[in-house]
């Protein structure tokens, strides 16, 4: 082309998108790359319209532009690779080194392309050439994953729960239920066992508060299995039929936690839903909820994008103090701790509410970031450092059990009708070193991974029909039985593990290797 259209800019503003999505379609809607390329796009037509005001040419304009977009995006991929040993030399971190280099090569690449007196039509050429073809590889990736996928959407049960009920109670006399979810509190014996911690004076405090608290396991490894399944009351084995055991798409089950049987039961039945929400995506926000409580950052692919670009640093690491800016867009840590204490608040305010209400609460607690210490003080990465994950672990743990404790009193003062209250965690803490391979793992490790705090508050029931190896699948059809006259049958407490990320439908049945008097490693 004799005169080249400057585009690079913009593709090249895009294709990081592009590609963050493309590496994680699989629990990644493409619409939440609409708002970021959206904002880099204007963003980009504004800096080529200045840069054309500072350099008087469009190509040299377009060139620079590109230099900045490439380094912005790509500077949190060169940080993660950049050697351990640059850490702490001369008393200046990683980031200042890297951002003084990724300015040094900015400021020599504008400055070299403003002086130039060559030709760069052909470099422009190139640039679009390049920019283009990295846009188009990634949607290739994109549309090929998307045709050999199922669709997703059509995924159906195998079969509709019936719900036969004979309830007549009238609404006022309705008890509030707290679906309190714990994100990786360990059983009792799993803490006693791998982390040397006795936590009887909790369990105790349970108990004598009219608690049953079960000997437990969690139903899969995974809170978006373990969610899709205990929200709607099965067994989600089924997935492995409907979408293939080589599937690496999670949709289903975020749509599984998002859209599910147990609130639209309680819906149907008068009950006010509110949902407080994580940082994890699935469960951040819930559209189908009356209410929403959260302290929201950016979504989780949005974050995850940018802390690949420049920015991140400057506003995490070099000096930028404005705490609201800081809040929404600079230290996760700082936003954990404040969304965990915002939740205990206003959980404990839900039963000035007339109306019946339903309340899922997903706490990402004592589930890392460490962010508490044992006293519930704010607790910096550099301290975290300084201590070993399970210091860390038990620490935020007993924290969090005294917000519990202050929580329940709350609840169970406050409320005129008393409440149905679980306490559940989805999945237990991670062992050592365990990231892959879940189908390979010693009992030891699965006792760890798969034992889970279980506590249920059941007001005026008979504590006969609850029984120690109660598993969350069978959680709501035992209530629903209990106090809506529902014939659900309990289902066999079982547990399945999937061997990684990439295959999750791929279950295995590790039941029997979990039972009790089947401990040898």
């Amino acid at each position: 082309m004799k005169k080249p259209l400057v585009i690079h800019p913009f593709l090249f503003a895009v294709f990081p998108i592009l590609f963050l999505f493309a590496h994680n379609i699989g629990q990644v809607r493409f619409s939440q790359t609409l708002l970021p390329s959206a904002i880099m796009l204007g963003f980009t037509f504004l800096l080529l319209l200045l840069s054309r005001l500072i350099l008087g040419n469009y190509k040299k304009a377009g060139i620079v532009v590109s230099i900045f977009l490439v380094l912005f995006f790509f500077y949190g991929h060169v940080f993660n690779v950049t050697p351990a040993w640059l850490k702490g030399s001369f008393g200046i971190d990683r980031h200042t080194y890297l951002v003084l280099l990724w300015y040094m090569v900015f400021i020599c690449g504008a400055y070299f392309i403003k002086k130039t007196r060559r030709d760069l039509h052909n470099f422009t050429n190139v640039l679009n050439v390049v920019a283009t073809f990295l846009v188009v590889i990634s949607l290739i990736n994109i549309g090929a994953y998307e045709l050999k996928t199922k669709p997703w959407r059509s995924i159906k049960r195998t079969k509709n729960i019936k719900i036969n009920t004979t309830d007549s109670r009238k609404a006022n006399a309705l008890p509030d239920i707290y679906y309190i979810i714990l994100d990786r509190y360990a059983s009792t014996s799993t803490l006693k066992e791998f982390y040397d911690f006795d936590n009887s004076k909790f369990i105790d405090y349970l108990f004598n508060r009219g608690f049953y608290v079960a000997q437990s396991r969690a139903n899969y490894l995974k809170s978006a299995h373990s969610l899709a399944s205990s929200l709607n009351m099965e067994y989600i084995n089924y997935l492995s039929d409907k979408m293939g055991e080589e599937s690496g798409n999670w949709r289903p089950l975020v749509e599984m936690v998002q859209d599910y049987e147990v609130w639209r039961f309680l819906k149907s039945r008068g009950y006010k839903f509110i949902h407080f929400g994580s940082w994890w995506e699935a469960t951040r926000r819930n559209k189908h909820a009356d209410m929403n409580f959260n302290l929201f950052s950016l979504p989780e692919f949005s974050m995850s994008l940018y802390k690949t670009t420049v920015l991140y640093p400057f506003i995490t690491k070099l000096g930028i103090s404005d705490k609201r800016l800081l809040q929404w867009l600079g230290d996760e840590r700082l936003v954990q701790y404040k969304r965990v204490l915002y939740k205990f608040k206003k959980l404990a305010e839900i039963s000035n509410i007339k109306e019946p209400t339903f309340v899922f609460a997903h706490m990402l607690t004592p589930h890392a970031p460490f962010v508490f210490d044992r006293d519930g003080n704010f607790l910096t990465e550099e301290e975290d450092r300084k201590r070993s994950r399970i210091q860390n672990y038990v620490n935020q743990l007993i924290f969090v059990n005294k917000k519990i404790e202050m929580l329940i009193d709350k609840l169970l003062s406050n409320s005129q009708v008393p409440p149905i209250i679980i306490l559940q965690a989805d999945e237990g803490p991670y062992p050592p070193g365990r990231s892959t391979d879940w189908e390979k793992m010693s009992k030891a490790e699965l006792r760890q991974k798969m034992g889970i705090l279980n506590a249920y508050y059941l007001p005026n029931a008979d504590k006969n029909v609850l029984y120690p190896s109660i598993t969350p699948v069978n959680s709501f059809r035992l209530i629903f039985n209990l106090y809506f006259g529902t014939d659900f049958e309990l289902l066999p407490d079982e547990s399945y593990v999937h061997p990684d990320d990439h295959h999750p439908y791929k279950f295995f049945n590790v039941t029997d290797k979990l039972r009790e008097n089947n401990r040898e490693d």
